[in-house]
């Protein structure tokens, strides 16, 4: 199983979520993508198997990934304080991968009816989705 795990800024999230999946789903092929290549860098460090920074790298990515993880901002063009493209965030919405998307509420996109939870509880749940899916074959 392919899963991709997306962020940007200073990839706290995607390195939280990275370490978790690379613990708890041994048997995925895990790839990182940063916005920018401290995000990179923070995932690949936290156990990714390989890591790429940029909009390319998200494109491409995205057309080889089975789950796509990351914060909900990765489908919406120009988010992550302008981190995402809209070709990045076309990219995500475009793949035939299940998403894993993180309800975070800032940056001017408010997911109304899900409550504020801490981060790490969010990434136990999305962990809990892609093992999941990987078992349950993404459909």
């Amino acid at each position: 199983m392919r899963v991709l795990v997306i962020d940007g800024q200073g990839g706290g999230l995607g390195r939280q979520l990275t370490a978790a999946l690379a613990a708890g789903c041994p048997d995925i092929e895990l790839t990182a993508v940063g916005t920018n290549s401290i995000a990179a860098s923070a995932m690949l460090k936290a156990g990714a198997h390989r890591a790429a920074t940029g909009e390319n790298a998200v494109v491409v990515n995205c057309r080889r990934a089975d789950i796509i993880v990351g914060p909900i901002g990765i489908v919406i063009a120009d988010s992550l304080l302008g981190e995402i493209t809209p070709a990045m965030a076309a990219a995500v919405c475009q793949s035939s991968a299940a998403r894993v998307l993180i309800p975070i509420n800032h940056c001017d996109n408010i997911v109304v009816g899900v409550p504020d939870q801490p981060i790490g509880q969010l990434v136990t749940a999305a962990v809990e989705k892609v093992s999941q899916l990987c078992s349950s074959g993404c459909r």
